[in-house]
């Protein structure tokens, strides 16, 4: 089992590499987000060991730029931070588990080998009405082939009507997706944001992909309006 260590303290790296051999693990070491996604470009793992603290780029830009290159090796994210946004980050971008310093190496152990056993993660489907396009592993989002930039909510929005496509959403299944469940502020929220979202998919193209059913809520055509 070949895996990649990405780690910019040299103690740590050395640490880790070794009690990776011990355990049967054949480990390459690199020291920075640059050299990270070159390694990974280059050479076949089967699962990487990414801080997210790195010189040159850091370990969230090292998932975007490997995710991007269709790279779906198996990634275990370390780092001293263990805050919800931070993790929440991580998945966000493809990581597919993370671990917070100071950490037991037995459970590091664990952790890796049920990535591997699980095997690179499948590319997420791309979600298409018409010309209008999503892709979940890039985060990117095209219209008749361009790229329509969205701020993260916009995206969300997005997204939970893509994956629903054709059905009709309420207000408050939009607020308990892409806000909070927990959510106390006016509802009307929506609507701001569907109006957002209309002036970025629709009006540039001459489309009308997001749909308001009267009384019931949003939808997305299937054939992209």
């Amino acid at each position: 089992m070949r895996l990649l260590v990405v780690e910019d303290e040299p103690g740590l790296a050395e640490t880790v590499r070794r009690g990776l051999s011990s355990d049967g693990f054949v480990v390459d070491v690199v020291h920075n987000g640059e050299d990270a996604v070159w390694a990974a470009t280059e050479n076949e793992y089967d699962v990487m060991v990414l801080d997210i603290m790195l010189p040159k780029l850091n370990g969230y830009e090292v998932v975007r730029q490997l995710r991007e290159r269709n790279n779906w090796t198996p990634i275990l994210m370390l780092s001293a931070k263990d805050g919800d946004y931070d993790q929440s980050d991580a998945f966000d971008l493809g990581a597919d588990d993370y671990l917070t310093k100071p950490f037991s190496f037995i459970v590091l152990i664990a952790r890796l080998r049920a990535l591997i056993r699980r095997g690179a993660p499948e590319r997420p489907v791309l979600l298409a009405a018409g010309d209008l396009t999503l892709d979940p592993a890039r985060r990117r989002v095209e219209r008749q082939g361009q790229v329509v930039n969205l701020t993260p909510r916009e995206y969300g929005l997005l997204e939970f009507l893509m994956h629903r496509r054709g059905d009709v959403v309420t207000k408050s299944q939009i607020l308990d997706a892409v806000w909070d469940p927990a959510f106390e502020g006016d509802p009307n929220i929506v609507e701001v944001y569907i109006r957002y979202l209309r002036r970025k998919i629709d009006v540039p193209y001459d489309r009308h992909a997001i749909e308001t059913v009267r009384g019931m809520g949003y939808r997305i055509a299937e054939d992209g309006g």
